[in-house]
């Protein structure tokens, strides 16, 4: 890997193509690298572990209207499957990547990886799978394209925070999309450059939808950033430029809403990124750094669901509890504890988005419940039992410093997104325990591995799936490599006929 400084350049500086990081990337995509086995076998399991989310949410309201959405664009020449529909229906492959992502992310279930800043690099899947289906292309393909999007997306995680400017992280996605589709087509350098620099320019929103009373955007989000960059391939396939440099300019992304800028407007700061990226030849390996959910639920509670369940077997009376205190990094503490000042992280009454994004929510529940469902855990009457309430609203957060600092470590090893837990009881006694990561992350109790994303998508699909057409995904799915040019389509999931919900009509 090789770091590639980033900073604002006047306009007057004419800064080369070659020295801007959209020029880079591009080169990255464009690089015809092998992929490694172990990478190969990684992206199987998140297409499982993508479909599996996706299947378990797909009646869902987000993705039910996602869906009725696409349908309005039928396309049978040149289209893309669409989760749950029977083959043959097809659509225009931008609304494909706009369904299909939105049922990805609704439970927010899916793979993570967290840096600088946040992401679900599996948020890549749904769009550069709609244009290999779209574009007739094969297994082998699909396969290079996927590693080019998650190791961009990686890349730039690693490197550039953007929720610290209050920017929601599709910002990244859609640059690591395009790039990602670059490569499945094989397109040229300068192609892919265009399509990066339009991605970035089109996908920058605002973290307001991850705050306060959350909505079902938080679903359609990446959906969104996906949408846009098959859009954006489109348009530079086309010859359409886009505005450059989008990363560097004087009135670009990082000069206007990151940090390039000093306090004074004419004064422009120093270096402020350093982004990583493979050397030309260097394999893309990125995807081997991040890791899956196995409880539906933000990332930074996944370690704490299963300390809970720890930690509950030592309780004999939880109604004796006084009261609990989470020490953890700066980011659960602000982002989904207490220092949030988020009255709605308290409400019983709050959507399932918000109870997602309160950590003194799902602490109480996991250690009430002793597991965790990805439909049960948030339901409105579980939310509202008295005894539940009595316990979350006991519940605070604190930052601590050791666990901040572990949060942003560079270093595998010693990387955390855990806390230490201190129940204080009314007797004056305490109950203390703590874990660094989840039980299913790589360095965790019990790393998941193929039969525990093949459990996963039986378990979150067991009751909507047919027996045979699970069964028949698993198998395709698994021999991805060797799945021809036009039979990715295979890839697609049917549920019976008459159990897909109807979306309400709109627009389209």
């Amino acid at each position: 890997m090789k770091l590639h400084p980033v900073k604002v350049h006047p306009s007057k500086a004419l800064l080369p193509r070659e020295e801007q990081l959209a020029w880079k990337i591009a080169g990255v995509a464009a690089d015809r690298v092998a992929v490694q086995k172990p990478v190969a076998e990684m992206i199987i399991n998140r297409i499982i572990d993508n479909a599996a989310v996706a299947i378990a949410a797909i009646n869902r309201s987000a993705p039910t209207t996602a869906r009725a959405m696409a349908i309005g664009h039928a396309k049978k020449d040149g289209g893309a499957a669409v989760f749950g529909l029977a083959p043959g229906k097809t659509v225009s492959p931008e609304w494909a990547a706009w369904a299909n992502g939105t049922a990805v992310r609704e439970l927010d279930m899916h793979d993570t990886f967290l840096a600088a800043d946040y992401s679900h690099p599996g948020d890549n899947i749904p769009p550069v799978l709609a244009v290999a289906q779209a574009m007739g292309r094969s297994g082998k393909e699909l396969i290079r394209g996927l590693a080019t999007g998650y190791e961009i997306q990686v890349d730039l995680v690693k490197a550039i925070c953007l929720h610290e400017h209050k920017v929601d992280h599709i910002a990244h996605l859609g640059p690591s999309a395009a790039a990602g589709i670059g490569t499945l087509l094989g397109l040229k350098q300068e192609t892919i450059f265009q399509a990066v620099q339009q991605a970035l320019h089109t996908s920058v929103t605002f973290r307001q939808s991850r705050k306060g009373e959350i909505s079902s955007w938080k679903a359609f989000a990446p959906a969104h950033a996906g949408k846009l960059a098959v859009e954006v391939v489109d348009r530079a396939m086309r010859g359409e430029g886009a505005p450059s440099p989008i990363y560097e300019g004087e009135d670009s992304v990082i000069a206007w809403v990151l940090s390039g800028r000093s306090n004074r407007k004419d004064v422009y700061g120093p270096t402020y990124y350093e982004v990583p990226l493979p050397e030309k030849g260097e394999a893309k390996r990125a995807i081997l750094d991040t890791y899956t959910k196995e409880h539906s639920a933000e990332y930074q509670s996944q370690a704490l669901i299963d300390l809970a369940f720890r930690m509950r077997g030592q309780i004999a009376d939880q109604e004796a509890i006084e009261k609990i205190v989470i020490h953890t990094s700066h980011h659960t503490h602000y982002v989904i504890g207490t220092g949030a000042n988020d009255p709605q992280k308290m409400d019983p009454k709050a959507s399932r988005e918000t109870l997602d994004h309160s950590i003194m929510y799902i602490f109480a529940v996991a250690l009430q419940d002793g597991s965790w469902h990805h439909v049960d855990s948030y339901a409105p009457k579980r939310a509202g039992r008295p005894d539940t309430v009595r316990l979350w609203h006991k519940i605070e957060t604190r930052e601590d410093p050791e666990w901040t600092r572990r949060y942003h470590s560079i270093d595998p090893a010693e990387k955390a997104f855990g806390a230490r837990i201190e129940i204080l009881f009314k007797d004056g006694t305490s109950l203390v325990d703590e874990m660094a990561v989840a039980n299913a992350h790589p360095l965790g109790a019990k790393p998941f591995g193929r039969e525990d994303y093949i459990r996963k998508f039986r378990i979150l699909t067991d009751g909507i799936l047919a027996p045979k057409e699970s069964a028949r995904f698993l198998e395709v799915v698994q021999d991805l490599a060797k799945l021809d040019s036009g039979a990715l389509h295979h890839l697609n999931i049917v549920l019976p006929k008459g159990t897909l919900a109807e979306g309400k009509a709109g627009i389209f």
